[in-house]
């Protein structure tokens, strides 16, 4: 059963980067970060893979709600984090970013998309219980 969720999870990214690669080879690298957002709704709309955007997701500190909020560009599916950026090299930072997006959301699976480069970067991070 694990294997068969591992698989599906995996299909279900490898959709997201497809839909990913598509508006960067339509749009190419340049454009600022919302004129991306705006072209992978249009493509996960296209491809029928479920999404909500800029979902506004609480934050705690020791069982208590802080008025501070994470917004991740996307979750699909219900449960994968897609973080956007339109940088010409990814850091730590956008990586940290992703990480703690999913701490928050206790989803597993989290990409980061780069569209500042001349090819997509997708980094895929899994963060268990174990490592959390």
């Amino acid at each position: 059963m694990h294997e068969e969720s591992q698989r599906e999870r995996d299909q279900r990214t490898y959709a997201i980067i497809g839909a990913a690669m598509e508006v960067h080879r339509q749009l190419g690298c340049g454009f600022h970060e919302p004129v991306y957002q705006q072209a992978l709704a249009i493509e996960f709309a296209q491809r029928g893979i479920p999404f909500q955007d800029q979902v506004e997701l609480a934050v705690f500190y020791k069982d208590v709600r802080l008025e501070a909020t994470y917004k991740p560009d996307f979750i699909c599916y219900g449960c994968i984090v897609v973080e956007l950026k339109a940088l010409a090299r990814l850091s730590g930072l956008e990586e940290a970013q992703v990480i703690n997006y999913l701490k928050v959301t206790r989803h597993e699976v989290g990409l980061l998309l780069n569209f500042g480069s001349r090819s997509l970067e997708y980094p895929r991070f899994v963060l268990s219980e174990k490592s959390a």
